[in-house]
């Protein structure tokens, strides 16, 4: 069973604006991931930074609907040294923010296949790091999966 790491905005993309048309794709993408993962078909990774990203988050109704989500996810990741060492690691060499970072170190921690995140611009950065980690886009994923 394949193992996903999804960041944080694609459990935020349903949310998003639904005029724009590559939101309403992702969003559908977002949501099929997490249908799969409710019915058992993949596993999902839930880390320390949905848990603090959630709590931040000024949307009552997206913070219930992320407790929700916590509970498909199968697998759990904490905050460990080797996490936040990797993660000073790949702000420093590859200019990530500290939370897309983090949220990459752990879905490495975690043994994740795949990483999906609708940022481009992470998804650029962090595939220059070469890791052993796919890192795209949930509906390239998709696509993927189901050619």
């Amino acid at each position: 069973m394949q193992t996903i790491y999804l960041d944080y905005n694609c459990f935020q993309r349903p949310f998003d604006n639904p005029l724009d048309t590559r939101i309403q794709i992702e969003a559908l993408a977002c949501l099929e991931i997490i249908r799969r993962a409710d019915e058992g078909q993949v596993d999902l990774v839930w880390s320390f930074m949905h848990d603090d990203e959630s709590r931040l988050c000024p949307f009552p109704e997206r913070r219930v609907e992320m407790l929700r989500l916590s509970g498909v996810c199968r697998k759990r990741q904490g905050p460990t040294e080797p996490v936040r060492e990797r993660a000073r690691n790949f702000a420093k060499e590859q200019h990530l923010s500290a939370n897309d970072a983090l949220h990459l170190a752990a879905a490495m921690e975690a043994g994740a296949e795949f990483m999906l995140s609708c940022d481009d611009v992470f998804l650029h950065r962090a595939r220059r790091i070469g890791l052993g980690i796919a890192l795209m886009n949930p509906v390239d994923y998709i696509r993927r999966v189901n050619p």
